[in-house]
């Protein structure tokens, strides 16, 4: 794969575009305030896009908090109906899945839409900061100063065929301006140490020197290149005996990972459905090995990926955590069944909207509710709530649920 200065992934490069446009925009004020730093620039670029992601966050946590009450209800339906593969069983357990969505005031397909608009976008916050010299403008010029001299491509290329670094010649593709900026970027220091010293009789060498010098500047922090792999500077630093670089970079993954684990901490976690089992059902032990997975996996991206990606990660954990505190207070506040009633009252509005007619998921709903009535019917007394149904069953919760639609038509 050749890596250019922007992104030419279809429908990334556009956003990514736009948001190139905010972070060469806090590069240029850091400039002006005398402190630029790429480090930097990206910590305030994730503190901003975070924020302005906030309403769509809650939305998907709001949807999060309801799943963990509603999943073992669901659970306890699928657990009726295991087993049942004939086309009346399934409808039945469809139509009992859709009630339980439908009294807590919720579509079925939960916070698809909102992640369907955080998706593309989080892929294009990565590209930018993968490939900085494509959106910050001082960098880039900086950079060409150097690749433009006469000369210096074809040194250039021949010094990266012959210290054959496959990271290098990957990047260098077809050695087009944009990717001799790319590569440039994405030297590390020694490379950049012996790119010095074969340069020093050139003509282009006093050029390349303050290109260095600059670079050298604003894309290290707190003593590590971003453009480098904490493992790589690990390797390096090891050989040099440069131990507290050593201690920076594997920071780096061990961040990564902490602040993985922290984030998993905070998410709302479904209760058990099986507590009188020993053993956990298969979505739930699926779910515990994701969660124990991810901060590893985490740590190993944020290992062999440039310094630049891992403090993005960090940043942006740190900021979904302090996010995700607010998030799980306000909701506590707020209480659950609050939560329901708000989400019904919405839902309530929007079939009002429609002209009284009601959702898809609505009519299902209701017909769950008279197939469940019917089924009651002919059930055994015993205690019953004042609807005839079983207390605690699905078929008086889905009562309750017809008696708030009744009301608010009226």
């Amino acid at each position: 794969m050749v890596y250019l200065t922007k992104s030419s992934m279809f429908l990334i490069r556009w956003i990514a575009d736009l948001l190139g446009i905010l972070m060469n925009g806090i590069y240029i004020l850091l400039d002006k305030i005398g402190i630029p730093n790429v480090g930097l620039a990206i910590i305030l670029f994730t503190i901003i896009m975070y924020a302005l992601m906030m309403p769509l966050t809650i939305k998907q946590q709001r949807f999060a908090k309801l799943n963990a009450v509603m999943t073992p209800e669901i659970k306890k339906i699928q657990d009726k109906y295991k087993g049942k593969r004939d086309q009346v069983s399934m409808q039945r357990q469809n139509e009992e899945i859709q009630a339980v969505y439908r009294k807590y005031g919720v579509s079925a397909t939960g916070s698809c839409a909102q992640l369907a608009i955080q998706m593309p976008i989080l892929f294009a916050l990565y590209q930018v900061i993968y490939k900085i010299p494509g959106y910050i403008v001082l960098i880039k010029q900086t950079l060409a100063n150097s690749t433009t001299a006469e000369g210096f491509a074809a040194f250039f290329t021949s010094f990266v065929q012959n210290i054959n670094a496959t990271n290098l010649n990957r990047t260098m593709g077809d050695g087009s301006a944009d990717q001799l900026i790319d590569t440039l970027y994405s030297l590390n220091s020694s490379q950049w140490t012996s790119l010095l010293s074969e340069s020093a009789s050139k003509s282009f060498s006093n050029t390349l020197q303050q290109t260095y010098e600059y670079i050298h500047k604003v894309t290290y922090f707190l003593g590590l290149n971003i453009s480098d792999s904490p493992s790589n500077i690990i390797v390096n630093a090891w050989h040099g005996k440069q131990w507290l670089l050593i201690l920076g970079a594997v920071l780096i993954p061990l961040l990564a990972y902490l602040t993985q684990v922290l984030n998993v901490k905070l998410m709302p976690q479904a209760s058990s459905s099986n507590n009188n089992k020993k053993q956990p059902d298969q979505m739930e032990a699926t779910m515990k090995s994701m969660n124990v997975m991810m901060p590893f996996m985490s740590a190993f991206f944020c290992l062999t990926l440039p310094v630049g990606i891992g403090i993005y990660w960090i940043a942006g954990a740190v900021v979904r955590s302090l996010q995700q505190v607010i998030i799980n207070r306000q909701f506590d506040k707020e209480g659950i069944d609050a939560m329901i009633e708000k989400n019904q009252e919405k839902a309530a509005k929007k079939e009002a909207k429609n002209g009284g007619k009601p959702s898809r998921i609505s009519q299902i709903a209701s017909q769950s509710m008279k197939n469940i009535s019917m089924e009651q019917e002919n059930a055994p007394s015993g205690n019953n709530t004042s609807g005839g149904y079983q207390a605690g069953s699905l078929a008086s919760k889905a009562d309750l649920v017809r008696q708030f639609n009744e009301k608010n038509r009226k």
